[in-house]
């Protein structure tokens, strides 16, 4: 599919990570991006991206990372993202904050669209899609300071939280794709929706993440 690439890197990675989960937790279920679901105490499930951005991986762009979300009751409770290229491990666990290499950070504290910087993405799917995203993506360029298309979502999450980027919206995305990141946004003070302002689930398909202030801002547009 176009842009939709699998890197051998993929698969090492799912097959390294998947493992040593199973050797510490044999009983928890997976869902990871290229071998799919493992069954096993649904209760508690690891949700993997073991390469965000392999496109990016593929042509030597440094913008990929490493996402890990686990959901405990259907409830995401730790997110872990690693980018190699900058050492940067970013780490939420749920009621206890968001760090980067250990030190806490927040989202930050823009208050207006138009002093916005945004972050988005496009489905591999973006020929015939009727979710190409460039309608919003229109929209918000005459509406913000301006917009960025890196190629990770988990790290637009990342950044998001940590205040590089004031809003991320995306389309077309996978539970592993938003997972980790989700919880991140959330335990640095973000605010994470559907489109619209509704309730976000990581099973479905759309995200708005912000620092709160220009939620409703975004979601108006």
């Amino acid at each position: 599919m176009r842009g939709d690439v699998v890197t051998e890197v993929d698969l090492l990675c799912e097959k390294e990570i998947i493992g040593r989960i199973q050797k510490v937790f044999p009983g928890d279920a997976i869902l990871a991006e290229e071998s799919g679901e493992t069954l096993g105490d649904l209760n508690k499930k690891w949700i993997i991206d073991p390469l965000d951005g392999s496109l990016n991986y593929s042509h030597g762009y440094p913008c990929y990372c490493v996402s890990i979300g686990v959901e405990h009751n259907n409830e995401l409770v730790v997110g872990v993202i690693y980018n190699p290229n900058l050492d940067e491990l970013f780490v939420a666990e749920k009621g206890q904050g968001a760090t980067l290499n250990g030190k806490t950070f927040k989202v930050s504290t823009t208050k207006t669209l138009g002093k916005s910087l945004l972050v988005t993405g496009f489905t591999p799917k973006i020929v015939g899609s009727e979710d190409d995203n460039l309608k919003h993506f229109c929209a918000f360029m005459k509406s913000c300071q301006a917009v960025r298309r890196p190629g990770s979502a988990a790290m637009d999450l990342c950044y998001t939280a940590m205040g590089r980027f004031d809003g991320f919206w995306e389309a077309c995305l996978n539970p592993w794709d938003m997972a980790a990141g989700v919880l991140i946004v959330r335990e640095a003070g973000g605010r994470v929706t559907a489109f619209d302002g509704g309730p976000f689930s990581i099973y479905g398909s759309h995200i708005l993440a912000t620092n709160g202030e220009i939620h409703q801002q975004m979601v108006d547009i």
